[in-house]
């Protein structure tokens, strides 16, 4: 089994081998101290993923979510509502769920049509072209710009800087490769990143007024709730946390999605016949599953599997794990795009944490390949994906596709 401590695990995708193994034999398992961390549990069956996600109590979020060991201090100074527990997650989470609510997220369907329809268009006037640079990436950075209210302008600019957040094990994303250099200068940033200093000036550039941002977009609203505006330190890593979560992991679903229609070639007959348009945005997140894990502390001990977990521990829910469980899949390493329940983990579905950005993940998705499917009779990658060197989020960084076109 490959260390899943150890960012090396991935760099040539998710190790499903591994998961699956664990599954069947070692569903709690215990992985030692690596480097400077503490060791921790896996979660890999979907039933105890969901147990502890519906139990916050004793599985908590208020000492972090990544498997990174921090101070209180650093804990203080770089939490989001993503590591708080209810009741206090509830009061952060009712401010903000309004704005991304579902009928909200379908209200920008029209826009993200007439940008998936230009970003496909320009992407199949090359023979060849690299599908994440071309259109994965490309339209949730277009749609985050919109949904935040900033300027175009400064969307490269914002997701690089994301990148180097989230990709903070990767040295193509950023320099300061947080197992491979000393970090203790950005302890108190978002990720140990010195990406998130630029963030926090960003941020406050917004709060002090010197950086409009539209009246329409969520930013302002959340500045403006009534019954608890978010504000100050809450609002810089709030803001981090849209600028890298709301870009990668839509990019990474749906650069899957391309990926397996070059791999299965009757995925793309299935999409042009209009049957599976309701489910199959939802079976290419499954597959994609590219926020990997979430970490709890456990707040007692805790029977399960004949091991102890003790207070304290932490416990890691591998979402990635769970959502190719055979008990709850059938053929789950198989793409199904007619799938239905499809109940994966990818959106941390069935506890408190949920994520914000799932409907407008599953519209832009299902919309980029409405575009796409039509104009095109195959699609084929003519070199191998590349991965992100990552146990937290992985997905295909690069991908190079020659479309056949109708």
């Amino acid at each position: 089994m490959k260390n899943l401590a150890d960012h090396d695990s991935f760099v040539d995708g998710v190790p499903h081998g591994t998961f699956a193994q664990m599954r069947a034999q070692a569903p709690l398992h215990w992985t030692p101290d690596f480097g400077a961390d503490r060791g921790f549990w896996s979660l890999t069956r979907y039933a105890d993923i969901m147990a502890a996600q519906k139990d916050p109590q004793t599985f908590s979020s208020a000492q972090g979510i990544r498997i990174e060991d921090q101070s209180r201090a650093e804990y203080l100074a770089r939490r989001t509502f993503q590591e708080t527990d209810p009741p206090e997650h509830s009061t952060t989470r009712r401010v903000v769920n309004p704005a991304f609510a579902k009928p909200v997220m379908a209200g920008f369907e029209p826009m993200i049509r007439d940008l998936a329809r230009d970003i496909v268009s320009q992407a199949l006037d090359h023979a060849e072209f690299d599908g994440v640079e071309h259109i994965a990436k490309r339209l949730p950075m277009l749609m985050l710009g919109r949904i935040l209210g900033v300027p175009d302008a400064d969307l490269d600019w914002l997701v690089e800087r994301g990148d180097a957040l989230i990709g903070n094990t990767d040295p193509e994303f950023t320099t300061t490769v947080i197992d491979k250099v000393n970090t203790d200068d950005y302890a108190m940033m978002p990720f140990r990143s010195p990406a998130g200093v630029e963030l926090y000036d960003y941020a406050e550039q917004i709060l002090n007024g010197t950086r409009e941002v539209d009246d329409a977009g969520i930013l302002a609203r959340v500045l403006r709730a009534e019954g608890g505006a978010i504000q100050g330190q809450e609002f810089k890593n709030f803001f981090c946390l849209l600028v890298a979560a709301g870009n990668d992991t839509t990019r990474y679903s749906i650069a899957m999605a391309l990926w397996l229609l070059s791999q299965q070639k009757e995925l793309l007959e299935q999409l042009q016949s209009g049957a599976v348009w309701d489910t199959c945005a939802d079976e290419f997140i499954r597959l994609a599953s590219p926020t990997l894990h979430f970490r709890r502390t456990a707040t007692r001990d805790v029977e399960m599997h004949g091991e102890t977990i003790k207070a304290g521990d932490k416990v890691l829910m591998w979402f990635v794990s769970g959502s190719r469980d055979e008990a709850v899949f059938d053929a789950p390493d198989t793409a199904n795009l007619a799938r239905s329940p499809n109940r994966h983990l990818a959106f941390g579905q069935g506890g408190p944490h949920v994520c914000l950005g799932m409907w407008l993940a599953k519209l832009e998705l299902k919309v980029v390949l409405q575009e796409l499917v039509p104009r095109i009779t195959a699609l084929e990658a003519t070199s191998a994906p590349t991965w992100t060197r990552s146990n937290f989020i992985c997905g295909v960084k690069s991908l190079t596709l020659r479309p056949t076109l109708k």
